[in-house]
């Protein structure tokens, strides 16, 4: 009884915390769950995980099997509980068979008319008085019939059933103790280790979604980026084809150079167009993510950077995978796994012992006929009558019955089954040693690839960097010489292109860089 009092201490602990969680969160993030109609939710990252942790599709889920998981326990810890039922029926006989019809006892119970005349005279032989004497069975039977008469009953027909009931009643309460269940025991170790795969799962399926929310928010705001890019990017070349459009009007340049900028600021305003699609797209799937209505608009407050003071110096596989051995949720659940297969072993050989119960029967019995009249002699006068009614409940009709005992059942053969689910049990363990080991193969393999991922981000990120910087540069130096007329428009949209597509690939290395960060935390299972 004290794993069961430790069990329910846990999830009342569990309760509580998530209640804590739930009343300190909406300054935070319920309150930004249901703004009000055309307010937009500004969300930073930080913000946009604790909504997640609280509303997510996946983690609602958990929780409920969760719930399930701990009502399977309780369910279990059931089995060795004492069980109580109760029974309880009633028969209304119309008619009753004799059940000495057909064999020569009936003749015995129909002759029971004669024993009071038996018993009249052998009275009146041995009373001393001479006034009374023996009487004929026909006289006896009249003047007893004259007696019911004068007193107003009508007596029982002779060929009446006398072992006839008409309402029967009958109500029992049993109740069992187990006393040795060793497969209820079993069950209730099986049921524990179930609940923990699941606490397992709920802990992995969090890391997930704060994987997939970082994503989602770092792509959300890769798009707005781009987008902006591009919309700067029109911005110079719209003063370029008004730049164009000038020095053609004075006949400094040909006409050509003037469409080529009107073309190149048409496919930028397509590009842009699509730019902005996409950010819109970005933001929905954003809003699934976190389990909030997707019509919600949503402002996303962080930006597209790297804060080089938060820069830890990166980890080895090897050190990766170490804490990935110890953190990851899902490889304690295939060791968990194994556990339970375990336990399935030792549950399919509890069925080789027998199963002892002590039980209690406590009852009541109603025998309770319509004619409920007792008949009997005044003063002991032979054929002088009195009767009386019986109520329904007295205790003439209604006896109780209580019995106690303990039951021994055994299987002692089953044709070998018990012993072949058992070699199954033995196999269900070695395949799951086998995927324990398979997944540890595959967690290494992803954290090598994450680790790999980081450091290839970051590299592309240092090398973007200063990228960026001769990019401007060169742009700057191209507008400069144009405007002095040592330059050209071409030599300016090509700068303005080139620098566009180094601020493109350096957004494209910083988003890589903190996915990359994201999915190596899911890899090595930090906990959230």
């Amino acid at each position: 009884m004290s794993i069961q009092r430790i069990l329910n201490k846990s999830i009342a602990i569990t309760v509580l915390l998530l209640f804590i969680i739930t009343a300190a969160i909406p300054s935070k993030a319920e309150a930004r769950q249901a703004p009000a109609p055309g307010d937009t939710l500004s969300l930073g990252l930080d913000e946009a995980l604790e909504i997640a942790l609280i509303n997510s599709y996946m983690l609602r889920k958990g929780l409920l099997d969760i719930d399930e998981a701990s009502a399977q326990v309780r369910e279990a810890w059931g089995n060795v509980y004492p069980q109580v039922n109760a029974t309880a029926n009633y028969t209304r006989n119309i008619k009753s068979p004799n059940p000495f019809a057909g064999s020569s006892a009936g003749d015995f119970f129909q002759s029971f008319g004669a024993i009071g005349w038996l018993a009249y005279n052998e009275r009146a032989r041995t009373d001393g008085d001479p006034s009374t004497s023996p009487i004929p069975f026909d006289e006896f039977l009249d003047r007893q019939q004259q007696g019911y008469e004068e007193a107003g009953i009508t007596p029982p027909g002779l060929d009446s059933n006398p072992f006839a009931i008409d309402n029967q009643f009958q109500g029992f309460i049993n109740v069992t103790q187990a006393l040795y269940n060793g497969t209820a025991f079993a069950a209730i170790r099986g049921a524990e280790q179930f609940k923990k795969l699941t606490d397992d799962q709920r802990t992995r399926d969090r890391q997930i979604v704060s994987n997939e929310v970082k994503t989602a928010y770092y792509r959300a705001l890769l798009a707005q980026e781009q987008s902006d890019v591009l919309r700067r990017s029109i911005q110079r070349t719209r003063r370029t084809v008004e730049d164009a459009a000038r020095t053609v009007a004075e006949g400094v340049t040909p006409k050509y150079q003037r469409l080529n900028a009107e073309v190149e600021l048409a496919n930028l305003q397509t590009n842009f167009i699509e730019a902005n699609n996409q950010a819109a797209l970005a933001l929905k799937n954003l809003n699934l993510i976190l389990g909030i209505p997707v019509d919600t608009p949503i402002r996303l407050s962080d930006s597209m950077e790297v804060d080089r003071g938060d820069i830890t110096p990166f980890m080895t596989t090897e050190e990766a995978y170490e804490l990935a051995k110890r953190q990851r949720p899902d490889l304690q659940q295939l060791e968990g796994l194994i556990k339970l297969n375990e336990v399935q072993k030792e549950l399919t050989r509890s069925t080789y012992f027998p199963v002892v119960n002590a039980f209690a029967n406590y009852g009541y019995l109603g025998n309770v006929p319509d004619n409920r009249t007792i008949v009997s002699q005044i003063n002991g006068q032979s054929f002088n009558y009195t009767s009386r009614d019986l109520g329904f409940f007295d205790t003439a009709y209604w006896d109780p019955t209580f019995a106690v005992g303990v039951q021994l059942n055994w299987n002692l053969f089953n044709g070998f089954q018990t012993r072949s689910r058992v070699q199954q049990n033995r196999i269900a363990i070695k395949k799951s040693q086998i995927d324990l080991e398979m997944a540890m193969q595959g967690v290494y393999l992803e954290v090598d690839q994450a680790v790999r991922n980081v450091q290839t981000a970051w590299e592309r990120i240092n090398s973007q960097e200063r990228n960026i910087e001769r990019a401007e540069l060169n742009y700057e130096y191209a507008v400069t010489r144009l405007r002095e007329g040592v330059g050209t428009a071409i030599e300016e949209r090509q700068a303005n292109l080139l620098l566009d597509q180094t601020r493109l690939t350096y957004l494209a290395a910083v988003f890589d860089y903190l996915t990359a960060v994201s999915r190596l935390e899911a890899a090595i299972g930090k906990p959230i």
